[in-house]
C-alpha cells in the first residue's frame, strides 16, 4: 500500500472549489468526484455532501499551510484529522496478489475519505516534507497540487495554467489535471 498516493485524494477534493464555482454543489457533483474511486463510493445523502464540503475546507487549510512552509500548522491539522478519523487497516488478498494492506471499508464515505487523505498527507510529509505542496501561481486560480518534480520546481496546477501565464479562465472546471506517473517527472 502506497500511503502517499492517498494524498492525491486531498488535492482532488480541494480542487472541487474554485472562486465562485463549486463542483460539490449537489449530490451529482459528489458522485462525480467518487466515480473514479469505487472503494470510496456507496449510498450518499446530503449529510455526506455537507461532511465532504467541511472536509474539503480542512484539507485546503492543511495544504495551504504546507505550501506556505508552515509545517507545524499542517502537521497539527493532519494529526487532528487522524484522531477524528482513525485508520483501520486489514490484510487482504485478491486478484492473484499476495497478502497486502487495505483500509477497512467500514464507516461513512466522508470518514473513509478523511482517513485515507489524512494518512496520505501524513505519509507525504513524513517522506518528502511540506515542500511538495503547492498553490497554483496563475492569477485567480487557487487550485492546489502536489509537486512531484525532482527539483520541486512546479508552480502551476496544470499545463494549461502554465501555458496561459496566469489567465484566470485557464483554471476553470475543464482545466486538465496534471497526473505525474512517478516521483521524477512533472512540470
Amino acid at each position: 500500500m502506497n500511503l502517499a498516493s492517498y494524498a492525491d485524494l486531498a488535492v482532488d477534493l480541494v480542487n472541487t472549489r474554485r472562486d465562485q464555482e463549486d463542483d460539490l454543489r449537489d449530490l451529482e457533483g459528489l458522485r462525480t468526484l467518487l466515480s473514479h474511486r469505487p472503494h470510496l463510493g456507496g449510498r450518499i445523502a446530503h449529510r455526506e455532501l455537507d461532511a465532504m464540503r467541511a472536509l474539503r475546507d480542512q484539507l485546503r487549510a492543511i495544504i495551504v499551510a504546507a505550501a506556505r512552509g508552515n509545517e507545524d500548522e499542517a502537521v497539527e491539522r493532519i494529526n487532528t484529522l487522524l484522531i477524528h478519523h482513525p485508520v483501520h487497516p486489514q490484510l487482504a488478498r485478491h486478484d492473484g496478489q499476495g497478502w497486502h494492506l487495505h483500509f477497512n471499508e467500514s464507516g461513512s464515505i466522508p470518514d473513509r475519505y478523511a482517513a485515507r487523505t489524512a494518512m496520505g498527507l501524513a505519509a507525504e510529509i513524513a517522506a518528502e516534507g511540506v515542500g511538495r505542496f503547492g498553490l497554483c501561481k496563475a492569477e485567480g486560480c487557487g487550485r492546489v497540487f502536489l509537486d512531484t518534480t525532482a527539483n520541486r520546481s512546479r508552480r502551476y496546477c496544470s499545463e494549461r495554467c502554465a501555458g496561459r501565464g496566469g489567465v484566470t479562465a485557464a483554471c476553470g472546471p475543464s482545466a486538465p489535471r496534471v497526473t505525474v506517473p512517478a516521483r521524477d517527472g512533472g512540470q
